[in-house]
């Protein structure tokens, strides 16, 4: 008897295997060099970081009542204050017997450390309404004795004071925000 055979049926199957393996090959390649060119574009802008040089400053912090000795702390445990920078020394609640008059609690002092003068605003609120300018604070002078340039009706307020450290030219070098509390009392 004779025993049919075909070309096709065992040499058809592993033609068919290696085909899939060579493209699957194919793909993963492909998904790998994606990838890799993927990382290095996203690492393309950003420079490596040692261990010598300087990382950039922290953002300011909003002082307010829950961190106000947090904050007081570290200020007593810092260096004298860079170039740039501003160390904060005020109340953070201003208390008005009424709305035009002068706050016998509201403090605010430019140390001595700091590296410039200072003159700060006032702001009311979200809308952000400008309720006090002072003047400039030279280093190691204070500001007390505030009345707010707006009267404000009775009750408790959320403001903010905005500090600007100036040049010998008083133009703007950087800002420091604050939380303060208004409290007009009739």
């Amino acid at each position: 008897m004779a025993e049919i055979t075909t070309q096709g049926g065992g040499t058809g199957s592993n033609q068919q295997t290696r085909s899939v393996i060579i493209v699957g090959s194919v793909i993963i390649v492909a998904l790998v060099g994606v990838i890799v060119a993927l990382a290095l574009n996203l690492n393309r802008g950003a420079a490596p970081v040692s261990s010598e040089e300087e990382l950039p400053p922290q953002r300011s912090v909003v002082v307010n009542e829950d961190n106000l000795d947090e904050v007081l702390n570290e200020i007593e445990r810092a260096e004298p204050v860079q170039a740039g920078y501003y160390e904060a020394r005020m109340s953070t609640i201003w208390t008005f017997p009424n709305g035009d008059s002068v706050s016998p609690d509201a403090y605010v002092e430019n140390v001595p450390n700091n590296t410039h003068d200072v003159y700060f605003d006032v702001l009311l609120g979200d809308a952000e309404e400008t309720i006090y300018e002072s003047p400039v604070i030279p280093r190691g002078a204070h500001l007390d004795n505030i009345k707010l340039d707006r009267s404000l009706a009775a009750g408790s307020y959320d403001a903010v004071i905005v500090y600007h450290l100036v040049d010998e030219q008083q133009r703007t070098i950087s800002t420091l925000r604050m939380a303060i509390t208004l409290v007009v009392e009739s």
